[in-house]
């Protein structure tokens, strides 16, 4: 009976991660098919020609200079993609960082501006748009873009700073990036009443994100943070995990908690930083992005990582076509499409779950007992007799 019962558990397990796998396979799917339409959409080419244009890029195929795929080439590459790639890199980095926020804070409705990163970068670009100061010695789009990268990172830097005084609690944490929010926001407030007109849009428009104006140039810096940020998260999903379970039990489970939040706020800081810094303040894709995914595969960070990167990267694509389909002549900001989409999204996740433990942790079906308890594994099981599964290390040996 117990062989069987073991047997039933572990085929039970291996359905659950083969239907959570076809998940992420479906977003790539997803992901593919809205990044080509959204290449297509505007430029006159069917979805097929777009497909075929993009991929014999990618392949090095060249035409004839001036030839019909020639034109149809550079148009595509240069003028539509830099926008599209911008925004499936922006939705992949913003939803990792709310997907690893929520997790050290211990609260759903964490996002990755919780630490006042986002009123930070405000203020830094607000200097450069309307006083005409910057930290670089541009005073172009260039020096908006070092005036934001360092203003995102003011506020991280006095968290970092503040903590060792007062605490390293998530709720200190939160309440400090809220007053540090409020108090950067007075002082964008204070200086957009002194602008002119012209400048008064301009710095309007920054904040509430775009990609209109994206480049090639402005990729590389973006794309380097968030692949390596990919890579350094996926590998502490299980740590994430332990997080998840609370501060109390992560310390019980060998986890500095401590160090283990820095790294992760200085992470997520330089991360958004690299982000916003060129495409304004994106809101809602990193708190609704990461919940979607829970719904759907539930809270083991191990495929929440990765589904919320392609959830986040589809979600930012599609808004960004609307925006482009909502005004033929113009666009709408981004920012703006995405509190669109995201804000009735996000109520409707409240309203269908049934718990925030459903949404917001992994948990196994049967009761906790015994050394399964302390390693927040809800399966009755021995020490570790069930390590081959489980996605928390335990005290009392290393998992695989």
């Amino acid at each position: 009976m117990p062989d069987d019962t073991y047997d039933a558990q572990k085929d039970e397990y291996k359905s659950s991660v083969q239907r959570k796998l076809s998940f992420i396979l479906l977003c790539v799917a997803v992901l593919v098919v809205v990044t080509i339409v959204s290449c297509s959409v505007g430029t006159g080419y069917e979805f097929a020609k777009t497909a075929q244009v993009i991929w014999d890029h990618l392949t090095g195929v060249t035409y004839p200079p001036r030839s019909p795929d020639w034109w149809a080439d550079y148009y595509i590459v240069n003028n539509v993609m830099p926008g599209v790639v911008m925004a499936l890199v922006a939705g992949a980095g913003l939803a990792l960082a709310g997907a690893v926020m929520q997790s050290i804070m211990e609260n759903p409705l964490a996002d990755a501006y919780t630490t006042g990163i986002s009123s930070g970068a405000c203020l830094g670009a607000v200097t450069a748009i309307i006083m005409g100061f910057s930290f670089s010695s541009a005073l172009s789009s260039a020096g908006i873009v070092t005036n934001a990268f360092i203003g995102s990172l003011v506020p991280a830097a006095l968290i970092i700073v503040l903590v060792r005084y007062v605490g390293n609690s998530p709720s200190t944490i939160i309440l400090i990036g809220t007053a540090l929010t409020f108090f950067f926001n007075s002082m964008v407030t204070f200086i957009m009443i002194t602008a002119s007109a012209e400048s008064l849009q301009d710095a309007y428009i920054w904040q509430v994100g775009s990609v209109t104006n994206a480049s090639w140039t402005d990729l590389p810096l973006m794309f380097v943070m968030t692949a390596a940020s990919v890579v350094l998260v996926q590998l502490s999903a299980r740590k994430l995990n332990i997080m998840s379970l609370g501060e109390k039990s992560a310390k019980s489970l060998g986890l500095n908690v401590v160090q283990f939040r820095m790294l992760c706020i200085v992470l997520t800081s330089v991360l958004i930083a690299s982000i916003i810094s060129f495409t304004g303040v994106i809101g809602f894709i990193g708190l609704v992005a990461p919940h979607m995914v829970r719904y759907l595969v539930g809270g083991d960070n191990r495929f929440v990582i990765p589904g919320s990167i392609l959830m986040g990267s589809a979600v930012l694509v599609v808004a960004d076509l609307l925006s482009r389909l909502l005004m033929p002549y113009g666009n709408v900001p981004l920012g703006v499409v995405m509190s669109f989409i995201g804000a009735p999204v996000f109520l409707y996740l409240i309203v269908r779950r049934k718990s925030q433990k459903d949404v917001f942790r992994w948990r196994g079906r049967a009761t906790t007992t015994g050394s399964s308890a302390a390693s927040g594994c809800s399966w009755s099981c021995s020490p570790c007799s069930y390590a081959w599964r489980c996605s928390y290390p335990c005290r009392w040996g290393s998992t695989t």
